[in-house]
């Protein structure tokens, strides 16, 4: 994530656990297909917390906290996500046509492709409009 480029010293998390986190992601698909996800989500949930509060701690007003969130069908239509927190949330059949999901966290583009949105549906610029909107 462009937006979190590693652990800042003052945030308490250790560079260490990022380095063997970030390092999963560029192994080959063998060692990516013996990883412990269960034990790797144990060591790496701190970190996620910890980057959304601090991403969500810059956020004026009322912070958005859908980690998780069954959203399934949901009508957030013109919603304003801005810095939202989308870990595990399931956007499958959900409306976000003319919502605003820039600068949310976490997002990612399963999510999206689950969603119904249109043109006007405003995305992070690391994802992709799907075809179907």
């Amino acid at each position: 994530m462009s937006r979190c480029p590693g652990p800042a010293p003052s945030t308490g998390i250790s560079a260490v656990r990022w380095r063997r986190s970030t390092g999963i992601t560029r192994g080959s698909a063998e060692a990516l297909a013996e990883v412990d996800v269960a034990a790797l989500r144990r060591d790496v949930n701190p970190l996620l917390l910890r980057t959304s509060e601090l991403v969500r701690a810059g956020v004026p007003g009322r912070t958005r906290d859908h980690r998780g969130a069954d959203l399934i069908g949901a009508r957030l239509r013109g919603a304003d996500l801005r810095e939202a927190d989308l870990i595990g949330a399931d956007f499958r059949d959900t409306d976000l046509r003319g919502a605003d999901l820039t600068g949310s966290i976490f997002l990612t583009q399963p999510q999206v492709n689950a969603a119904k949105g249109d043109a006007a549906a405003k995305l992070p610029p690391a994802l992709a409009r799907p075809a179907h909107w």
